[in-house]
């Protein structure tokens, strides 16, 4: 099949890469520069990640007239720490690579467009991409379909295509869902199995293996 007729798109957080320490310090650093007390855990904050910055906020407490404070002191303190706290999740720059070869690749994402980039740079995969579609490239973040159909938008592809999108959670997987595209769940991050089974049927442990997945159901 011509990898021209096939897209993929890879959401960033829990699929292929781990910047839980990167975010929990910075949410952390946020709280405090804010003078406000988190009464809550880390498992609270880890069960929010996928939604966009000032949702979570909000979510955890955060007085809505500041929402937007928590978010710049939360940037302010990741963007220095954020490429040194994270890392590539196992598999991670393999199945890019191997997805490159049956398909055009896309980012998808909440992370602010600029970090994903100095990110996937400093991992040396970025040059696989044809887009990334952060947070500041759309008005509704995942799970409404918007960030998914902006990225086949941008790469002049249609649903008649074989579109995929590889994520860790159910936003990523209602997106799909919403979008008419496919959709593959991975264990890596920080959704459940239970809970990704609800949107669909495809399961992996991890990218790469989601990527075999699609190889398998291309042949």
């Amino acid at each position: 099949m011509n990898k021209e007729d096939t897209i993929i798109l890879f959401d960033l957080d829990g699929t292929l890469i781990d910047s839980t320490d990167a975010i929990l310090e910075s949410f952390h650093f946020a709280f405090k520069d804010q003078d406000f007390q988190f009464k809550g855990s880390d498992q609270d904050i880890k069960d929010e990640i996928g939604y966009p910055l000032d949702v979570m906020f909000e979510t955890l407490g955060a007085p809505k007239e500041k929402v937007w404070d928590f978010v710049d002191s939360y940037k302010s303190h990741y963007r220095l720490i954020s490429q040194a706290k994270t890392t590539l999740l196992p598999g991670a720059t393999e199945s890019v690579k191997e997805a490159s070869q049956i398909a055009r690749l896309a980012i998808v994402t909440t992370k602010t467009t600029q970090y994903s980039i100095e990110m996937l740079e400093n991992f040396g995969i970025f040059k696989y991409f044809e887009t990334i579609i952060g947070r500041q490239e759309v008005q509704n973040p995942k799970p409404h379909p918007e960030p998914i159909l902006n990225a086949l938008k941008k790469m002049d592809a249609n649903k008649h295509k074989n579109c995929y999108m590889i994520g860790d959670t159910k936003l990523d997987l209602i997106a799909a869902n919403e979008a008419g595209i496919k959709s593959i769940g991975v264990l890596c991050g920080y959704g459940k199995e239970e809970e990704l089974r609800k949107y669909t049927k495809n399961i992996a442990t991890n990218s790469l293996n989601a990527i075999k997945l699609i190889k398998h159901s291309l042949n």
